[in-house]
């Protein structure tokens, strides 16, 4: 397991929408960590480490220690977080106290690993149909992707996820037959019917054809 980062914190007593509003012109966001029957704890938190996490190869799946103030340090992954609708600036984020000897079920995004021969030699288009699964392992063996080799399908062919080799220690969860990947030919598009072009003083077939029957219908009248 790689080195875990430590992410400090302040302790929040004062709690409200301007109480929230002075702490982000300060610097921080709001914040609360939960999780393994212990009560709930109110924190603010530097929102640029926050981003850098969320924004790393783990992403929400990153797992690091919280200094939580007079208090034990603790394992935590991101639950939660709430972002401004406009500006998208963090405004608050939840932890969940992690048990570091039991297994957990998180959302894991897939690795695509070569080109498939149908899209490389056949000229087809890859649809990556899944873009994650759900996989169980303990908090420390989490992979921050699951590799999926393609290089074998061809046109038409599909990948499922009991295709998928996990990696050590991990179990996927998902259903053994979503379909993962699927190599689709290109489609052709049929040209265009051209319309075939009146001469200037003709008249359409059928109107001629009108025009006849009443001609007859007159001369038998």
């Amino acid at each position: 397991m790689p080195q875990m980062i430590t992410v400090e914190t302040q302790p929040r007593g004062v709690f409200g929408k301007n109480a929230s509003r002075r702490m982000r012109s300060a610097g921080l966001i709001p914040a609360t960590v939960y999780g393994l029957y212990e009560d709930p704890v109110s924190l603010s938190v530097d929102p640029k480490v926050m981003y850098r996490i969320l924004h790393s190869s783990s992403g929400q799946n990153t797992l690091f220690e919280l200094a939580v103030h007079s208090r034990k340090n603790a394992y935590v992954l991101i639950k939660d977080f709430q972002r401004d609708p406009v500006k998208g600036n963090l405004l608050h984020i939840d932890f969940l106290r992690i048990d570091m000897t039991k297994k957990l079920i998180v959302q894991v995004p897939l690795e695509i690993v070569g080109v498939p021969i149908g899209v490389k030699t056949h000229g087809g288009i890859m649809d990556l149909v899944v873009r994650e699964v759900e996989i169980e392992c303990l908090p420390g063996d989490i992979p921050e992707t699951i590799p999926v080799h393609v290089a074998e399908l061809g046109l038409n062919d599909i990948l499922r996820v009991s295709q998928v080799q996990a990696p050590d220690k991990i179990k996927i969860l998902t259903e053994p037959e979503v379909v993962l990947v699927t190599v689709l030919p290109q489609r052709v598009e049929e040209a265009p019917v051209e319309a075939v072009p009146v001469e200037a003083g003709t008249e359409p077939e059928v109107i001629k054809k009108g025009k006849a029957a009443t001609e007859k219908e007159g001369e038998k009248e």
